[in-house]
């Protein structure tokens, strides 16, 4: 036998060789998938000629770098990729000439009125808006009868219609009628909006496959029905994607805690489902190949019980690749897996190209396939190996999801790879306790709620791990989504990726960085000069909405409306130190300013609540009603005249005192109705508008001749619907603006802001400056302290 010694150079490159060709074929099909990815987002972001035209120079100029190193395989990848990416463009191309040159965009282009007969491709989604409950649903519609022809068609349209449309199931053939609307830039694989739909006439029932998966879906509402709305929420969330009872307010502790996921139908879902089929078919002793057979009537089961959306389809996909990578070799298989899926999906549905979701699934995957491994393996020099795993492929899914997710929301969450390693060990259980009791459900009642009852356990640790994650100091970081913070954060995403298994191989770095973390996420940092001595009235940055607090004393503010997500609004009064709220007055019910509520109920003492008298929408007023009851106080009218709390003198002076009464659903009537008070506080007189519109101001006008005030909250976020001379009138030293940046309406009007302005107004805005403090100044006028600006 030779030795190394004995071994030529010749000996050694021909060793190395099956390595570097294997190395090769290993990245030749991530880079056919992004191939394919930049053709689709070339077809979603360019003219169709210069998309054509990018992808064309793209593909000579790297074809013409293969050539002249002259290497046919690279020549051949190339070659391919090239025909990827025209292929995907080829697709989109196509598949936006079908729905915007059909019949059904030419007649809402006109905005006709039309009838429409398809069938039903979503679940009906409730949709809240100061307008009314409406519901969206998708339908893919094969006749539509519109300027008096009869078009035979195969497009998708949304419906929004008014709620009969909820009891519609997914599958059923309706006839319909509206007016049809283009649809907005976002929705670009729809050829039309059906708005004011008619209620449905079911034609046909669904097909047996899509009755059974309701039935399955209604049998898993129905296992959990007896536990607490949280869990009765989430099992069939986490099951099969069903969130139409999720609480918005966990919702959002879920979005902050980097646990969104598990609400969502994702890959993890598919994975663990079909790996629960799989063991349980061992145990039948199935082997070979039909567990494969086993494993896509899993796979199918599982998009008929989730739907066939895209996002489903997706998660289908991305499920998929984890099972291979369960087998053997099969980290290699997986990423292999992984392009493959991309590529196909993306010639499916060349749109996903630019989807968040898309984006997000193929990152985590991704994520957990290439970078997972390493850093469990680094770690499990001095961990058990599986809890060095448990560790290791939520870090490496959310450092591959970060930048995006930071584009996304504006947070970069701190708390996520400790709350997925806290809910890991049930997840599973949960998930297939859940669908075991939904099919065992189908069979025995009781039986199935004995399951459904394992499952609320289990996703009722979750909702704790959630709550308590979200209210940590820290959460969450706010980041930057312009370009250059991202560029920032995705160059400390590659850092970490690089220096993690050098840093994680050692327990003497990993742990003290570990500490500092969770010193960092669970102490509360100061806030220099925050609140500032003697401040008086306080606008909570909460986006787009109303939240304000008028300081009553040393723990204690009354807090003016409530914003549109708690943990604004929470993490704004604790940054102002109130622990008790002797008032909370909701000026109106529409959801930027009742929304938040529980932000300000949760962990303080509350007193009295006042609203207004008109009972308008009635959905957010049973919610109101609900929370406040479950805090233990009881919504009323304002009192009549002047009532102090504390420091605070405050009297309600709009709308004319009455009894409730029910509204039109109709959003100005219920601006309108907001309640408007005069405050004073610390020798500051303020006037807080609500959302009061022109009407309503002028009337204000004629009752309070003379009004003047030293503080302006400007109505309506600064509508451009106002009575301006009476805002002038008031002769407000300052004026505050709370409003969302980059909101969709135009908020706040140019003109409203410099006719303030021309007058002496000082103008002050949430969405520059983040909260603001008002502080009276030892002259008698006061001055404003911003804290993000």
């Amino acid at each position: 036998m030779p030795s190394i010694a004995d071994e030529s150079p010749a000996d050694h490159e021909e060793a190395r060789a099956p390595d570097a060709e294997r190395l090769r074929a290993d990245l030749r099909m991530p880079l056919l998938a992004a191939a394919a990815w930049a053709g689709g987002l070339a077809a979603l972001h360019l003219p169709r000629a210069g998309a054509c035209l990018a992808v064309l120079v793209a593909g000579l100029g790297l074809l013409a770098v293969a050539r002249v190193r002259g290497r046919p395989g690279e020549v051949a990848t190339v070659l391919a990729a090239l025909l990827l990416a025209a292929g995907v463009l080829a697709s989109a191309v196509v598949r936006a000439e079908a729905v915007g040159q059909s019949p059904v965009a030419d007649l809402a282009r006109e905005g006709a009125v039309v009838e429409f007969l398809g069938v039903l491709t979503s679940d009906p989604r409730p949709v809240r808006s100061p307008y009314g409950d409406q519901v969206a649903v998708r339908l893919e519609v094969h006749e539509v009868v519109g300027r008096g022809r009869v078009h035979r068609v195969a497009v998708p349209v949304l419906v929004l219609g008014d709620p009969a449309w909820a009891g519609e199931p997914l599958g059923a053939t309706v006839r319909t009628g509206g007016r049809l609307a283009v649809p907005d830039g976002g929705e670009s694989d729809l050829a039309g909006l059906l708005t004011g739909a008619s209620a449905p006439t079911q034609v046909r029932a669904p097909d047996l496959w899509w009755r059974a998966a309701g039935a399955v879906r209604a049998s898993i509402r129905a296992s959990v029905a007896h536990r607490p709305a949280d869990q009765r929420a989430l099992v069939p969330a986490l099951v099969d994607g069903d969130d139409t009872a999720l609480d918005p307010d966990l919702e959002a502790d879920f979005r902050t805690t980097g646990l969104t996921h598990l609400t969502a139908v994702s890959g993890t879902n598919l994975t663990l489902v079909v790996g629960f089929l799989l063991v349980l078919a061992r145990w039948c002793r199935v082997r070979g190949r039909w567990l494969v057979l086993v494993a896509v009537l899993g796979i199918l089961g599982f998009v008929l019980l989730a739907r066939t959306e895209p996002s489903v389809l997706r998660a289908a996909a991305m499920g998929t690749v984890g099972l291979v990578a369960m087998g053997s070799n099969g980290r290699r298989r997986a990423t292999r897996g992984l392009a493959v899926a991309v590529v196909v999906l993306l010639l499916v549905q060349p749109t996903l190209a630019g989807s968040a979701g898309f984006v997000l699934s193929t990152l985590a995957t991704a994520g957990i396939v290439l970078l997972a491994p390493g850093w469990r393996d680094a770690m499990a020099q001095w961990l058990p190996r599986w809890l060095a795993e448990a560790l290791a492929v939520p870090g490496a899914a959310q450092v591959a999801c970060t930048p995006v997710v930071a584009a996304l929301s504006g947070q970069v969450s701190l708390v996520a790879v400790l709350t997925n390693l806290l809910v890991s060990p049930v997840v599973g259980p949960a998930t297939v306790l859940g669908l075991a009791g939904g099919l065992v459900g189908l069979v025995s009642a009781p039986l199935g709620r004995l399951l459904g009852t394992g499952a609320g356990w289990c996703v009722g640790w979750i909702a704790e791990v959630a709550r308590t994650g979200a209210d940590l100091p820290l959460a969450a970081l706010d980041w930057g989504t312009d370009a250059w913070s991202l560029a920032v954060l995705t160059a400390c995403c590659v850092a970490l990726t690089l220096l993690a298994p050098v840093v994680l191989r050692s327990a003497r770095l990993t742990v003290p960085l570990a500490v500092v973390a969770v010193v960092v996420t669970t102490v509360p940092l100061p806030t220099p000069g925050w609140p500032a001595a003697g401040w008086v009235l306080a606008m909570c940055d909460v986006g787009q909405g109303d939240a304000l607090v008028l300081n009553a004393g040393p723990g204690a503010g009354v807090v003016v409306d409530a914003g549109p997500d708690p943990a604004l609004v929470d993490g704004c009064l604790d940054r102002l130190d109130v622990e008790r709220v002797p008032l909370l007055v909701l000026t109106h019910f529409h959801a930027d300013h009742v929304d938040g509520l529980a932000g300000v109920l949760d962990g303080r003492e509350t007193g009295a609540v006042w609203t207004t008298s008109l009972l308008d929408p009635p959905a957010a007023v049973d919610d109101v009603v609900a929370q406040s009851a479950a805090a233990g106080v009881v919504p009323t009218l304002p009192a009549r005249g002047a009532s102090r709390f504390g420091a605070v003198v405050v009297q309600a002076v709009w709308p004319r005192p009455g009894p409730p009464v029910a509204g039109p659903g109709d959003g100005s009537t219920a601006n309108d109705a907001s309640v408007v008070l005069v405050a004073e506080v610390g020798g500051v007189r303020v006037l807080l508008t609500g959302d009061v519109e022109p009407p309503g101001q002028a009337a204000l006008a004629r009752a309070l001749p003379g009004l003047d005030v030293d503080v302006l909250k400007v109505p309506h976020h600064g509508s451009r619907y106002q009575d301006l001379p009476w805002l002038l009138s008031v002769r407000a030293e300052v004026a505050l603006v709370s409003v969302g940046a980059d909101n969709d309406y135009g908020h706040p009007s140019r003109d409203v802001v410099d006719a303030l302005t021309d007058a002496g107004t000082d103008v002050f805005r949430t969405d520059e400056g983040g909260d603001l403090l008002v502080v009276p100044t030892g002259g008698g006028g006061v001055r404003v302290r911003s804290r993000g600006g």
